[in-house]
C-alpha cells in the first residue's frame, strides 16, 4: 500500500480576486503534491475558499449582491486562477457547502457542551479586514499588527473558546515536537510572543452581522470565522463529531502539512491545535508558515496600486515561466520580491538559455548527425563520468531539499544538470567530432546529453509540468517515472526523436516593459 500524504493550503478569502502573492501558496503546495505523487505517495491535496464573515457581507452590499451570489462569483474566480496555474488539487472546498456548515455547527455545540466554549461579553479593538480583535499592546503604531489598517472599538455579547484550558498542553506539544512549526523562526515567534505571555480566551461568535453559520442553540450569534474556516481541513474529509467519520478521514488525517502564509500563523498554530485537542483529534504533523511575495520592497495592496494578478502574467509570459519564478525566487524563510524586470531576466537566463537552448541544441544535433535516432553509447571517458555522476547524484539532493520544503533549492539541483550538460557540450565539441568522423564517440556524447536531459526532466515534472511534457514529447520517451532514474539507461536504443521545437523564447526586456507600460 502507498504511504499517504495530505497537504492543504489555507483557503482563500472570498473578498476579492487573489493576486500573485496569494497565488504563490497554491503553486508551492502543488509542487509538493506533484513531487510526492512522483515519489509514489497516495496524495490528497486540498484547497478552496473561505466564504463567511463581516467583510464579505459588507462587500456584497456595496456590490448590490446577495452574499451567496457574491461569494459564488469570487470562488469561481479563485478556482479559475488556480486552474490557470495548472495546480493539481484533489478537492476544492467552499465553506458555504451545507454539509460543512452543518458539521461546524455540531463542532461548536460539542465544544460548548463539554465546557470549552462559554458565553461572555467582548469589548476590544477590532480590525474588520482581518476579522480579529486585538489588545492595545498588540497594535503596531496604533494599527492592526497584521495588515496595518485602522482598528475600532467594538463591544458585543460573544461566545469564547477557553484557550487557557489548553495553553500549557499546547506549549509542551510544540516544545516536544520540534518539527511541528517551521521555519524555526516562526515557532519562536509563536512561543515567545503569544503563548508565554499568556493566551486570552478567543472570541468565537459574533452578533453584529448575519453572514455566517448560526449557533444552533442561540441564533442571535453566528460562528466566527476561525472555527468555521479552520474546520475545513477535517469536515471535507468526512469528519463527524458523533464519531461516524468517513474512510477518507480515517485514512488521511492527520494532515502531513498545512501550508499557510506567515500572517495567519497564530490561527493555525494556536487556535487550530487547541480546537483539535478539545475534539480529541491528533494534530497535523507540520504547520509551515511560508514567506510573502513582495512587489519590489512592498507588500501588495490595492491602496498602493501594486497588485499583480497571476492570470494576467500567464497571458504575457506563459504558465511555467510564472510557476518557475514563484517557486525559484522566494527563499525558504525570507520574503521574495516580484518585479517585471527580474521576471524577464530569469526567463531569459534560466528558462530560455540554460534549459531551452540545451534541449534545442541537443535534439537538433541528434537530428543532424544521426537522423534523430538514439544510438548505443560505445566510447566513454572521464568527462562522461563527471556528467553521469552529477546526474545520478541529483535525485537524492532533490529529495533531501523537498523533505525540508526547500523548493527553490530543489529546483536549483535540477537545473544544475542542465547547466552541467551545457558545459559538457563545450567540453566534448560534438561538431568537431562530426567533422573528424568520430561517430562512435559522437553517438556516446549525444546519448549522454539526451539521458541527462531526461533525468532532469523526470524531476522537473513536479515544478514545470507543461515544460516537462514538451521535453518528453521531443525526446519521444515514456520513461518518466522516478524508478527510471536508478541508472543511466532510460533513453531506449533505436527510438527516433521528434523534431526540436522552442520551449522558451528570449524576451527583449526594454520592448516588453514598454509594451506592459511598467
Amino acid at each position: 500500500m502507498k504511504e499517504k500524504f495530505y497537504i492543504s493550503t489555507a483557503i482563500a478569502y472570498t473578498s476579492a480576486k487573489p493576486h500573485i502573492g496569494n497565488t504563490y501558496e497554491v503553486v508551492l503546495a502543488d509542487s509538493i503534491a506533484r513531487y510526492k505523487r512522483l515519489m509514489g505517495y497516495d496524495v490528497y491535496f486540498q484547497t478552496g475558499t473561505d466564504e463567511h464573515g463581516q467583510k464579505i457581507e459588507e462587500k456584497a452590499i456595496l456590490n448590490n449582491q446577495d452574499p451567496q451570489e457574491f461569494v459564488d462569483d469570487i470562488s469561481l474566480e479563485v478556482r479559475r486562477i488556480w486552474d490557470c496555474m495548472n495546480t493539481s488539487y484533489d478537492k476544492f472546498v467552499r465553506t458555504t457547502n451545507p454539509a460543512h456548515e452543518e458539521e461546524v455547527a455540531k463542532i461548536f455545540k460539542k465544544l460548548y457542551d463539554q465546557g470549552d466554549i462559554y458565553k461572555g461579553f467582548y469589548e476590544g479593538l477590532y480590525c474588520t479586514p482581518c476579522e480579529s480583535f486585538f489588545t492595545e499592546g498588540q497594535l503596531v503604531d496604533g494599527k492592526c499588527p497584521d495588515c496595518g489598517r485602522e482598528v475600532h472599538e467594538e463591544k458585543e455579547e460573544a461566545y469564547f473558546l477557553k484557550l487557557s484550558n489548553y495553553s500549557k498542553r499546547l506549549e509542551e506539544y510544540i516544545e516536544t515536537h520540534p518539527d511541528f512549526i517551521e521555519p524555526v523562526s516562526r515557532k519562536n515567534e509563536i512561543i515567545n510572543n503569544f503563548i508565554k505571555p499568556g493566551l486570552q480566551d478567543l472570541c468565537v461568535s459574533r452578533t453584529s452581522f448575519k453572514w455566517g453559520i448560526p449557533v444552533t442553540f442561540d441564533t442571535n450569534h453566528v460562528i466566527y470565522v476561525w472555527i468555521d474556516a479552520l474546520s475545513n481541513y477535517i469536515t471535507f474529509l468526512g469528519y463527524h463529531v458523533d464519531g461516524d467519520s468517513s474512510e477518507a478521514f480515517n485514512k488521511y488525517w492527520p494532515a502531513d502539512i498545512h501550508l499557510i502564509g506567515k500572517d495567519i500563523l497564530r490561527f493555525h498554530t494556536i487556535y487550530w491545535p487547541i480546537i483539535l485537542m478539545a475534539l480529541d483529534l491528533p494534530l497535523p504533523k507540520k504547520i509551515f508558515g511560508h514567506p510573502w511575495l513582495l512587489f519590489g520592497n512592498d507588500k501588495m495592496s490595492k491602496s498602493k496600486g501594486n497588485i499583480v494578478y497571476a492570470d494576467d502574467l500567464v497571458k504575457e509570459f506563459g504558465v511555467d515561466s510564472i510557476r518557475y519564478y514563484l517557486l525559484h525566487e522566494i527563499p525558504f524563510a525570507n520574503d521574495g520580491t516580484f518585479t517585471y524586470e527580474l521576471l524577464i531576466e530569469r526567463i531569459n537566463s534560466d528558462l530560455a538559455n540554460t534549459l531551452g537552448n540545451l534541449v534545442n541544441r541537443t535534439i537538433s544535433m541528434s537530428q543532424k548527425y544521426f537522423d534523430g535516432e538514439v544510438l548505443e553509447p560505445k566510447e566513454n571517458n572521464e568527462i562522461d563520468k563527471e556528467l553521469i555522476d552529477c546526474v545520478l547524484s541529483t535525485p537524492k539532493k532533490v529529495d533531501e531539499h523537498m523533505n525540508e520544503y526547500r523548493i527553490a533549492d530543489a529546483i536549483d539541483d535540477i537545473f544544475e544538470i542542465y547547466r552541467r550538460s551545457n558545459k559538457y557540450i563545450d567540453e566534448t565539441t560534438p561538431w568537431i567530432l562530426a567533422k573528424e568522423g568520430n561517430m562512435d564517440r559522437l553517438a556516446t556524447v549525444m546519448y549522454n546529453l539526451l539521458e541527462s536531459i531526461r533525468h532532469a526532466t523526470v524531476l522537473l515534472q513536479a515544478f514545470l509540468p507543461d515544460t516537462a511534457d514538451k521535453i518528453f514529447k521531443q525526446l519521444n520517451t515514456e520513461n518518466r517515472d522516478i524508478d527510471s532514474l536508478k541508472d543511466f539507461s532510460g533513453m531506449d536504443i533505436g527510438i527516433k526523436l521528434n523534431n526540436p521545437e522552442p520551449i522558451f523564447m528570449r524576451i527583449n526586456k526594454e520592448e516588453k516593459l514598454k509594451e506592459l507600460n511598467v
